[in-house]
């Protein structure tokens, strides 16, 4: 009874083959997998919902298993549903003996894993076709993906690039600054950085690039790779100077605001934590996000929508002082960051940032009360991350988001 209700209930699909590769039994997830019903299925050889070319069950592989050549294995292959559509699987088969040691069936075990290859080749189709050169690279700065443009900029093919230190690659005087972000990426300490550095041709001349870099971490949240963006901002031996401030202005600003963007506001955070360990001041960062913006979104337009986040990026801007940061990290919200020199003056621009935005905003639209919450946290420690001072931030603004409603 027992044996049943874990056979009909168990999520993963399941199936028992019998020594002549025929199918002995299918469970439900089975069934729902492929949509067949059971009896169906049973019918059906392994070999027939096996989509054409791929692998299917055969003696020779029963044989080794019989003969315990091997213990188990583990295949992956196409399977083809009722409707016509096919499904990627990893299954594991492993040979079931009967007390005695006879072997009696075998027993495969299936994990659809459609949807992770097709993430998988969706990143590959976008490293290919990205109009910029595009690397990732492991902790230690070795290339480890490589796209076309990238190989362009540098005159090298991908299979001389794989397993190069990016060191090679950067004019020697570039490369501290390289070198300073990747140890910040190790540590964990940031998500991102832009540098302006210039790459080696393999010919021997140089090229000015934008490089956006960004951090990958793992399931344990801990660094795993770093994904690198470049684009040209010069002919192959001078910049120009306009285009570079443009291009820079561009990399590091919200589009729709011109506040700082994540990129521009994670530098600046490293900029204060260094302040930080020098001095007895606080570091400080505020969490803004709009009350009811939705609703103004769906009542007036997103044409008005923008008018109040650009509004809400002006307050912001005069409420702090020239050397503050102000940023817009997505949607609605905002972050500033502050050094100060105690907490009570953190309190005080708290209060300053709530008094300007919670009135009314002007726009084409008539005057639109748009409400924010501010949510606040503040550091001495300059060991303490930027992600924790922006989640305590946030638990902060959702307090008061909730007392504000009630």
């Amino acid at each position: 009874m027992l044996w049943e209700a874990l056979w009909n209930q168990a999520a993963g699909p399941i199936a028992l083959v019998d020594l002549s590769g025929c199918h002995l039994d299918v469970n439900p997830a089975l069934c729902d997998l492929l949509g067949y019903d059971r009896e169906t299925l049973l019918r059906l050889s392994p070999a027939e919902v096996t989509y054409p070319g791929d692998y299917a069950l055969e003696r020779e592989t029963i044989n080794s298993l019989v003969r315990e050549e091997i213990d188990c294995f583990t295949s992956e292959k196409r399977l083809l549903r009722s409707d016509g559509r096919a499904v990627l699987v990893l299954i594991n088969s492993s040979l079931i003996r009967t007390a005695d040691g006879s072997p009696e069936m075998i027993v495969s075990q299936f994990h659809d894993i459609t949807a992770r290859r097709e993430s998988e080749r969706l990143w590959q189709q976008t490293l290919v076709n990205a109009p910029v050169g595009v690397t990732s690279m492991d902790l230690e700065g070795r290339l480890t993906e490589a796209n076309g443009k990238f190989c362009e900029l540098v005159g090298l093919g991908r299979q001389e690039l794989i397993g190069q230190l990016c060191t090679g690659l950067i004019y020697d005087a570039d490369q501290a600054q390289v070198d300073a972000l990747n140890a910040e990426f190790r540590n964990g300490s940031t998500d991102s950085g832009t540098v302006e550095i210039r790459l080696r041709h393999r010919d021997g001349h140089t090229l000015w690039v934008l490089g956006r870099l960004g951090l990958v971490r793992g399931l344990d949240d801990q660094p795993v790779y770093v994904i690198g963006q470049y684009e040209p901002i010069g002919d192959d031996t001078q910049v120009d100077e306009e285009r570079l401030a443009e291009l820079t202005r561009m990399a590091l600003h919200d589009p729709l605001t011109d506040v700082a963007n994540r990129s521009l506001l994670g530098d600046r955070f490293q900029q204060e934590v260094r302040t930080l360990s020098k001095s007895d001041g606080v570091l400080v960062v505020l969490l803004v996000d709009l009350n009811g913006f939705k609703e103004v979104n769906d009542q007036y337009g997103h044409d008005a929508g923008d008018e109040i986040l650009r509004a809400v990026a002006h307050e912001l801007s005069n409420a702090v002082r020239s050397g503050d940061t102000v940023a817009r990290i997505g949607g609605d919200e905002f972050v500033v960051l502050a050094y100060l020199d105690n907490q009570a003056e953190a309190v005080e621009l708290r209060n300053r940032v709530e008094y300007r935005l919670n009135t009314a905003t002007a726009t084409t639209s008539g005057h639109i009360r748009v409400t924010a919450s501010v949510g606040m946290s503040t550091t001495r420690d300059p060991s303490t991350s930027y992600r924790d001072l922006k989640n305590e931030a946030d638990q902060d603004m959702y307090v008061r988001k909730h007392n504000y409603s009630l």
